[in-house]
């Protein structure tokens, strides 16, 4: 049995798609939310227009078993975990977000690991819109499950004929690549909001893949998983999509508009908390440091490029 946890738009996304092969459950928290899902076989509230198919199970009761998809923001996960933990506890878990715990510097699986020690973890990541996958057009995305046996048998239950699941043992890279690109987009954002140009956004670009694999390495992941859909894939769609709560987030901040506080924005998150990490070690991340200074209002876009231009040519 598959249970895909929290009802947003990726969540919703990722049950239809899944129900390709068979009955899959949706868990809301919100009873409101689940009446009328149920009723009218939609999600109005987060991709009105978008049927749910028969084999899709609206619930509130996450007593079913099997595996768990989480798809909650990463800064609600603890919360989620610990206030389930009863029913997760020794079930397979799959981490559906993508970031670093802002108050520990921990990733998905690692808070996953700390609050539910029995628990088989896993995280499904790459570049991916909820809407696109919701319409069944044809998406890739890696399941990194530090068990290799575990991780086939979830790529076969997961991926369907236009989900494609590609698999990998290295969590930790594919973890790294999927938080820092919410990082990057926002930078991206920025840049294009402020109209610095397509050719700034692509410097951005290719400066901030080099900071990813800086702290990739410095984590001990395989840099090959950061090259692939983890990593290089989610940082192109991001970096250069309307679709994107990060870009989008980034746009605001470069024509200095004010940014609705209800979306989740990750990225902003994110970026606190990698420029914590970085800093303990003395990595450098300039490009990460130039978000955290844009979302928290102490430095403009005018300031932030300033900033980086004036920085010591070297050797790329």
């Amino acid at each position: 049995m598959i249970t895909v946890v929290g009802a947003g738009a990726f969540g919703t996304g990722l049950a239809i798609a899944i129900a390709q092969k068979g009955q899959v459950n949706l868990w809301a928290r919100d009873a409101a939310h689940v009446g009328e899902m149920q009723s009218h076989r939609e999600n109005a509230r987060r991709l009105p227009g978008i049927p749910l198919p028969d084999p899709v199970h609206v619930t509130s009761d996450l007593e079913m078993g099997g595996t768990y998809l989480l798809a909650v923001p990463m800064q609600k996960l603890r919360q989620t975990l610990t206030q389930h933990q009863h029913v997760f506890d020794r079930h397979r878990i799959v981490a559906c977000c993508k970031g670093i715990e802002l108050d520990t510097g921990l990733r998905a699986t690692q808070v996953i690991s700390e609050v539910l020690p029995t628990a088989t973890t896993a995280i499904l990541t790459g570049p991916s819109f909820a809407a696109d996958i919701a319409q069944g057009l044809p998406t890739a995305l890696t399941l990194a499950c530090a068990d290799e046996s575990t991780g086939r048998e979830m790529q076969k239950a997961l991926g369907t004929s236009v989900l494609r699941l590609y698999r990998t043992t290295d969590v930790t890279g594919a973890e790294i690549g999927g938080a820092l690109k919410n990082v990057m987009a926002i930078a991206c954002g920025a840049v294009m909001g402020a109209q610095l140009g397509t050719s700034a956004r692509a410097a951005l670009m290719t400066r901030g893949f080099a900071e990813m694999i800086r702290m990739a390495e410095t984590k001990g992941a395989d840099l090959a998983t950061l090259a692939g859909l983890s990593g290089f894939g989610d940082l192109v769609l991001t970096c250069t999509s309307d679709q994107s709560r990060n870009y989008q987030f980034g746009l605001s901040l470069g024509r200095g508009e004010t940014f609705d506080p209800s979306v989740t924005v990750e990225g902003a998150a994110t970026a606190r908390a990698a420029l914590s990490e970085a800093q303990k070690t003395g990595l450098d991340m300039p490009i990460t440091g130039a978000v955290v200074a844009l979302a928290s209002g102490k430095l403009q876009v005018g300031d932030v490029m300033d900033m980086l231009l004036s920085r010591p040519l070297k050797e790329e």
